[in-house]
């Protein structure tokens, strides 16, 4: 079997710092991985994936696969969603405009206050000027008022996997990763208060006032990589089949920490590589899974079982910790030739950074085959924390050429204006 590559292992981080750079800045899934099926039908899979995606949600389920299968690539899966109710990327984006046009403004002013009698241009054109600087102060105080307490959020994915089956112990390596990008503002009443003076004509600016404003925001980011070998075995217990299923991994993280004034802030500034700090470790995944009677199966997964803190860089006085730990997620399905439902439920958190809330999720879907090469799939994802959006799921996989192609496509759609996308295409042989 032939061994990713270097390219290829690098092909998740790649992918996710260009999806978390060209999208607009709420956290997606339970998971951390992307799947289409999966995700259409809700974010289930602990007990309903497919024996060639079993690897990313619970490898247990990879002693499912067909006597005459050889071979499943994945290659890729991918998704994205993101969360954006108020705008505030597009805010953030006016008011640093609307602040290049204030200090234009300053900067024409004359080196002497108003209250000086000008020598360097007309009265006429000091009181032009003196409008044009209200205006600006009084653009600038209503967009910052509109900032207060907005808070955006991304989230990216990308998997690729290849499963080789057997009776003894089917093995698929798996490189898959996931990013998270926040984006917050701290608004100062003070900078408002400042310019709605001037607006009001009650305080005269000069030249460097502006310096004085200090409302800030933070873009934090994470990308965490994980490069395994997905193992599993099946075994007899007391004349009943149970499987199990372990990926013990190479775990690399980068993390992002950058804080600036609201007035300069620049998106694309937040994965830059003067603000990142790398980590490298080992974590390790593990499933079980058993069917009870033929249209039955119980499964239970275990994503990073070695809890880890890391702290991003400290940049202006803020730092950080990013948090990888344990989740366990309970799950069961019911299955027949031609629908499949499932139903999932986390048992513990999902962690991230430290300063934002937990999110622990439930989800149902189902799955109906109208052709051999036909599946529809529709769902409902919710935090039972209330901490991020509830979502309704869909899509479609077409499976075509006896089924040794497959292109999953998935969507979501909730509150806040919450939408995602997710794709994988696979290869069975």
């Amino acid at each position: 079997m032939k061994k990713f590559s270097g390219s290829q292992i690098r092909f998740c981080r790649v992918a996710l710092l260009n999806a978390l750079i060209c999208v607009p800045f709420t956290t997606l899934a339970a998971s951390n991985y992307f799947d289409a099926r999966n995700d259409a039908m809700g974010g289930t899979g602990v007990a309903s994936s497919n024996w060639g995606t079993a690897a990313l949600a619970n490898p247990a389920l990879m002693t499912k696969a067909p006597v005459e299968s050889h071979v499943d690539i994945i290659l890729p899966s991918a998704g994205v969603q993101i969360s954006d109710k108020d705008k505030m990327v597009d805010k953030i984006d006016d008011v640093v405009d609307t602040v290049d046009r204030y200090q234009d403004v300053i900067n024409s002013l004359p080196t002497t206050s108003f209250t000086t009698r000008p020598t360097l241009a007309s009265l006429a054109e000091l009181q032009r000027l003196n409008a044009q600087v209200r205006v600006a102060a009084g653009d600038m105080a209503d967009k910052l008022r509109d900032l207060r307490n907005n808070k955006s959020q991304g989230k990216a994915g990308a998997a690729l996997a290849v499963t080789v089956p057997n009776e003894t112990l089917p093995f698929a390596f798996v490189a898959k990763g996931y990013g998270t990008v926040s984006l917050s503002t701290d608004v100062n009443q003070g900078d408002i208060d400042y310019l709605q003076q001037i607006a009001d004509g009650k305080r005269i600016p000069v030249r460097g006032d502006e310096d004085r404003l200090t409302s800030s925001a933070t873009g934090l980011a994470a990308i965490v990589a994980d490069y395994g070998i997905a193992m599993a075995h099946q075994f007899d217990v007391a004349g009943h089949p149970v499987s199990v299923g372990v990926t013990p991994k190479i775990q690399q993280s980068w993390l992002f920490n950058y804080k600036a004034a609201v007035y300069t802030y620049d998106k694309d500034d937040v994965t830059n590589n003067q603000y990142r700090k790398d980590d490298t470790g080992f974590n390790v995944d593990a499933g079980i899974a058993t069917d009870v009677g033929e249209n039955w199966t119980l499964g239970l997964s275990a994503q990073n079982l070695i809890a880890r803190d890391i702290e991003t860089k400290e940049v202006n006085g803020f730092k950080d910790t990013y948090q990888i730990r344990p989740l366990v997620t309970g799950g069961v399905s019911w299955h027949t030739d031609r629908l499949t439902t499932a139903f999932d439920v986390d048992m513990t958190p999902t962690k991230g950074f430290k300063t934002e809330g937990d999110s622990q999720y439930a989800g149902v879907g189902a799955e109906y085959r109208l052709f051999d090469w036909l599946q529809l799939r529709g769902g409902y994802r919710a935090d039972m924390k209330s901490n991020d959006k509830n979502v309704v799921t869909g899509g479609f996989g077409l499976s075509p050429f006896n089924n040794s192609v497959h292109l999953d496509l998935a969507g979501s759609a909730g509150e806040d204006k919450t939408w995602g996308a997710m794709a994988k295409i696979g290869f069975t042989f």
